[in-house]
């Protein structure tokens, strides 16, 4: 994340540019309601979206009142831990206020985009059973608990992994892909497997919506890499050019395993291997050349294939594979700017390939701790919210699907009348007509 100096006031090319990228990665949202929404079952398909659909509106309040003061305040304390509380509620920042050449406003309102969709990827490694009561406290708990601090403490000048250690992540390796990975697998653990779990074949139900939302995230990921340079300049379209080649080979490296492996490239396959190499380009996509970018986004689609089979043989049941595509990639992205960071896209700190042999333990030391933190956090804040009001739905939800238990709809009436459908929803008064 670069910020400019802001002596030169503001900028109307990069300010066009970060509106434009504010709106792409808000996309990623309704984006991955879909690609998430058709990876479950039919079921519980339209609770799917609706967990990444009210994480917009819970994440949005919580930030605005007290997420962006405290991520991006002068840091309390000089401990590089948290900010402040100089913006509560978003107070002292007007239309003229200027975070780099850029307005504060549309700058905080950028970096509310990442804290939504953090928020939202969680909610696939515990699809299928989770009380939508409890995801919707979740989300805005774990939001301030978790997602600040660790904002903080990689975004914010002087918090202490960015300011401290010196471990790179340009847009978010560290603070979205391994914060809500290890989120995402404690809360696995709090809620346990679904019913059936590893005895009953749990296969998407609808492909090609996944593969419409792994399209949407696909193009909402360039405003937020690219976006992430705070400017419409080269360094914007390198990291949009990485991004692209790294989504690419990511595609390619899980098709190739796929094929060897199994003797067919599936569609599940492409979209989950795109967004493997997308996730892992994504804190590297600032510190390397192209040729790293392509060697990133490979290694993450050949690795993560393997990984997503990991919850069988260690029981957790990460139901849309957030930990094996996410919490994975993000590590490798993150760690491989230790080997291939070059200082013509650094400004200094470069990796083994480029002689610099320090900087993959300050990688290694910011994944292990960002990872420990959201881990031990999530599975806290889990626990504490299904001791107080129950964190998984019924057993009895769960079977019959919690599309109906939950938002009295389905995903698939196809037109029937009847309990669910539009039906059932018609004033009293009148009888609503026979199909």
């Amino acid at each position: 994340m670069l910020l400019a100096d802001t002596s030169a006031g503001l900028d109307t090319g990069d300010t066009a540019w970060l509106l434009a990228s504010t709106a792409l990665v808000l996309l990623m949202t309704p984006g991955l309601a879909l690609f998430y929404g058709g990876m479950v079952r039919t079921k519980s398909a339209l609770n799917m979206i609706m967990m990444s659909f009210v994480s917009i509106a819970v994440v949005t309040v919580v930030w605005l009142l007290a997420g962006y003061t405290l991520a991006f305040g002068p840091d309390l304390g000089g401990l590089g831990l948290i900010g402040g509380l100089d913006h509560l509620g978003m107070t002292g920042i007007t239309p003229a206020s200027l975070t780099g050449r850029v307005p504060t406003l549309l700058f905080a309102t950028f970096q509310l985009t990442f804290a939504i969709i953090t928020a939202a990827l969680i909610s696939g490694a515990v699809a299928d059973r989770a009380s939508f009561g409890a995801w919707v406290a979740f989300t805005a708990v774990w939001t301030l608990l978790v997602y600040v601090p660790v904002a903080h403490w990689v975004f914010a000048p002087d918090g202490w992994i960015q300011s401290r250690l010196g471990a790179l992540d340009f847009a978010g390796g560290l603070v979205v892909e391994v914060n809500c990975g290890a989120s995402g697998l404690a809360l696995a653990l709090v809620l346990g497997p679904r019913l059936g779990f590893r005895k009953e074949a749990m296969r998407p139900h609808n492909l090609p919506l996944v593969l419409l939302g792994a399209g949407l995230l696909w193009f909402g990921w360039f405003g937020f890499n690219a976006g992430s340079a705070l400017g419409a300049n080269g360094t914007a379209a390198a990291v949009l050019l990485n991004t692209q080649a790294a989504g690419c080979t990511g595609l390619l490296g899980w098709l190739l395993v796929e094929k060897r492996r199994d003797g067919h490239a599936t569609t599940l396959g492409a979209a989950s291997g795109a967004v493997a190499g997308l996730v892992a380009i994504t804190p590297s996509c600032g510190s390397v050349d192209l040729l790293g970018a392509l060697v990133i986004g490979l290694v993450a689609g050949v690795v993560c294939c393997y990984a997503v089979s990991w919850k069988f043989r260690f029981g957790y049941d990460d139901a849309l594979d957030v930990v094996g595509v996410h919490l994975v990639a993000g590590v490798i992205g993150t760690v491989l700017i230790g080997v291939f960071a070059s200082a013509v896209m650094t400004g200094g700190a470069t990796g083994l390939l480029h002689g610099g042999f320090t900087q993959i333990g300050k990688q290694l030391l910011a994944v292990l701790v960002v990872g420990a933190y959201a881990f031990c956090a999530s599975y806290g804040i889990g626990k504490l919210i299904d001791r107080v009001m129950g964190f998984r739905a019924s057993a009895e939800h769960e079977q019959t699907g919690l599309d109906l238990a939950v938002h009295a709809e389905t995903a698939y009436d196809h037109g029937v009348l009847g309990h669910g459908s539009a039906a059932s929803h018609a004033p009293t008064a009148v009888k609503a007509p026979v199909a």
